[in-house]
């Protein structure tokens, strides 16, 4: 990893992963394997701040630490890239496993349970395929009834227009999102931790 990390991806350690690696990495993964309208690719790291944003409006009052396990939902896709659904349901369990380590060990660093609450993992699956829908109709040219099809409609009441972000643009929001929200979960120090009399 550009930190200098060495991550074994067998046997993925907690202390090996760094946030800063997440975000500069996810932020240069393209969804839909790049085939989207825009001067850039719509980005992992982009997709995952919407993400968060929809799950918060889909539970008003959502913990800070539910809201940072959607941030990360696709953080693996900093080592793995983003596979489309069904690719990883041909490569079988193997990949789904090698998948759900590294989830655990990014839970266990971002102080998460390794496996998300049942409640929870639904509301971010509802979040992201909404996020989906958005994507596919706004820049993967799917028509509505076929985006309907295949993720469900968009939550009620919530407009989103996505514009597709530089790979720096959408590392600094995941970056700043993440910071709020591990603030909030009181992983990281407030503001005036610093400050002295």
């Amino acid at each position: 990893m550009l930190s200098g990390r060495r991550l074994d991806l067998l046997d993925p350690s907690p202390f090996d992963i760094e946030i800063e690696d997440i975000a500069h990495g996810l932020a240069r993964v393209a969804r839909w394997n790049g085939q989207t309208t825009g001067d850039h690719p719509f980005s992992v790291a982009q997709h995952s701040v919407i993400v968060e944003e929809i799950a918060q409006h889909l539970k008003p009052g959502l913990e800070p630490k539910w809201r940072l396990a959607a941030l990360v939902h696709d953080a693996s896709e900093y080592v793995i890239g983003d596979m489309i659904s069904p690719f990883k349901a041909a490569l079988g369990f193997s990949y789904k496993a090698f998948e759900a380590r590294l989830e655990a060990a990014i839970h266990l660093r971002f102080g998460l349970p390794p496996a998300t609450p049942a409640a929870i993992k639904t509301l971010i699956k509802k979040a992201d395929r909404a996020c989906a829908y958005l994507e596919a109709t706004q820049l993967a040219g799917f028509e509505r009834e076929e985006a309907l099809r295949f993720f469900g409609p968009p939550p009620a009441g919530m407009t989103l227009t996505l514009e597709p972000q530089s790979a720096s643009v959408a590392q600094a929001r995941y970056l700043e999102r993440y910071r709020v929200l591990a603030e909030a979960c009181g992983l990281l120090p407030g503001p005036d931790a610093w400050h002295t009399e």
